[in-house]
C-alpha cells in the first residue's frame, strides 16, 4: 500500500509542471480580454463611413473599442425586427469565454447558441477559426438587436445577431 501511494505521489509530482505549463500556454493564446464593452456614443449622430482597406474593429490595451464610433443611427446595423429570436442569455464579458464549434460568418455556434455576423462586418472575420477560436460576447450599447463578439486571439470584434438556441 505504501508503494502504491508513493507511486501516485511521484506521478502527480511529475505531471504538475506539465499541467501548469499547459495552462500558461492556453492563457497566452487566449489573448487580451476587455473588462467591459464599448461605451455608448454620446453624439446624436456618430461618425458613419464606409469600411476602407485599413479599417479594423479591435480593442486596444486600454480597453478602447476602436471602430465603434458610428452611434445608434448607423444604417449598416439597422434591423427591422431587433431581438427577433429573443435575447442571448449565456453571459457577457470576460467571465464568459466561449469556444466556437463550427459554422461560418452567416451562422456560427457555441454551447448551443447560434449567431450571425453583420454583413457589413464580414471583412473583420477574415482569419477567424470557426471550429476553435474563443469568443466573448458583449452587449452593444448603440445598435439595437446586436451584440459584439470579440475574438481574443485576433483582438478583433464584430456585430452579431442572436439567432436563438
Amino acid at each position: 500500500m505504501k508503494r502504491l501511494i508513493g507511486c501516485l505521489i511521484f506521478a502527480v509530482a511529475c505531471a504538475a509542471p506539465a499541467w501548469a505549463q499547459y495552462g500558461e500556454r492556453t492563457h497566452e493564446h487566449e489573448g487580451h480580454i476587455p473588462a467591459h464593452g464599448p461605451v455608448a456614443v454620446e453624439r446624436e449622430h456618430g461618425r458613419v463611413h464606409e469600411h476602407g482597406p485599413g479599417d479594423r474593429h479591435y480593442v486596444d490595451d486600454h480597453d478602447q473599442w476602436i471602430g465603434h464610433e458610428s452611434g445608434r443611427f448607423d444604417t449598416h446595423y439597422h434591423l427591422d425586427h431587433p431581438w427577433a429570436h429573443g435575447h442571448f442569455t449565456g453571459g457577457f464579458g470576460p467571465g464568459h469565454v466561449f469556444v466556437l464549434h463550427g459554422g461560418n460568418r452567416e451562422r456560427f455556434e457555441f454551447d448551443g447558441f447560434f449567431f450571425s455576423v453583420a454583413a457589413y462586418d464580414y471583412p473583420f472575420v477574415d482569419g477567424w477559426l470557426w471550429e476553435s477560436d474563443r469568443v466573448v460576447i458583449y452587449e452593444d450599447p448603440d445598435h439595437e438587436g446586436w451584440y459584439l463578439a470579440y475574438n481574443p486571439r485576433l483582438r478583433t470584434y464584430v456585430h452579431v445577431e442572436y439567432l436563438g438556441r
